[in-house]
């Protein structure tokens, strides 16, 4: 492939332009399992290129930290080659974390069996604002007390950490409920016109419904980041059916 702007020779598809420094894509759709990440490069709505990046996971039963780290920083290496404005990711949410925390650019998580096809559905659309602010300060409000302690503690952490969600105001515990022995569940709930949603977590007979601000600008929109948020939840065995 070549530079679209100086014709100088790239490397690998989508690179970079070291020559006029010019960027070759605009866009990196990730795509990861366990043992590859597929990437997609795109201009507008033209794909530019693909790479794929493969690993060897550990076997069964032996931890894989040091080969999950490796291999997100191989891909970070491959989306620093491109210097695109955003990436949209699909698939293993471990490694995705671990890449977005090594690199500067906005992720956007992105849901289907073809995410390419899903991301050039969506390439209209306004992107979400991506919030900067540490997870432990988006937590505010006049109830400070949360349900399940350290589960609970968990639960929100797990929303906090999520860039498109602004603020958490937890809310007042009501103890009235029906008593179960399955522990701390956590659930967001349908999206209202503005894009906030609620988390609702219950812990025995306790439930405590917390509002979560996001940056969406409406109800699909918001729709996105309660998908999002609840795999989230299921992906860290926290959320209720």
């Amino acid at each position: 492939m070549e530079c679209r702007r100086c014709g100088s020779p790239l490397d690998r598809p989508g690179d970079y332009c070291l020559v006029c420094h010019t960027a070759n894509c605009d866009a990196v759709v990730l795509d990861v399992d366990a043992d590859r990440a597929h990437l997609t490069m795109l201009d507008e709505e033209t794909r530019v290129g693909e790479t794929t990046i493969t690993t060897h996971p550990e076997p069964e039963g032996k931890p894989r930290v040091v080969e999950r780290r490796n291999f997100a920083g191989r891909i970070a290496d491959e989306l620093r080659r491109k210097r695109p404005e955003t990436v949209f990711a699909a698939g293993d949410r471990e490694i995705i974390r671990a890449t977005r925390a090594e690199t500067r650019y906005d992720f956007f998580r992105v849901a289907g069996e073809d995410p390419v096809t899903a991301v050039l559905e969506r390439r209209g659309d306004r992107a979400l604002e991506v919030v900067e602010t540490p997870p432990k300060e988006k937590l505010g409000g006049r109830h400070t007390t949360l349900i399940g302690d350290r589960e609970g503690r968990r639960a929100i952490s797990t929303v906090a950490d999520h860039p498109h969600v602004k603020k958490i105001v937890p809310g007042p515990i009501d103890a009235s409920g029906t008593g179960s022995q399955s522990g701390l569940r956590a659930k967001v709930t349908r999206a209202d016109g503005n894009g906030n949603v609620r988390l609702l977590l219950r812990d025995g007979s306790s439930v405590q419904e917390n509002r979560i601000v996001t940056t969406a600008m409406d109800r699909e929109t918001g729709e996105r980041v309660r998908d999002d948020l609840n795999e989230e939840l299921a992906a860290a065995d926290l959320q209720s059916p």
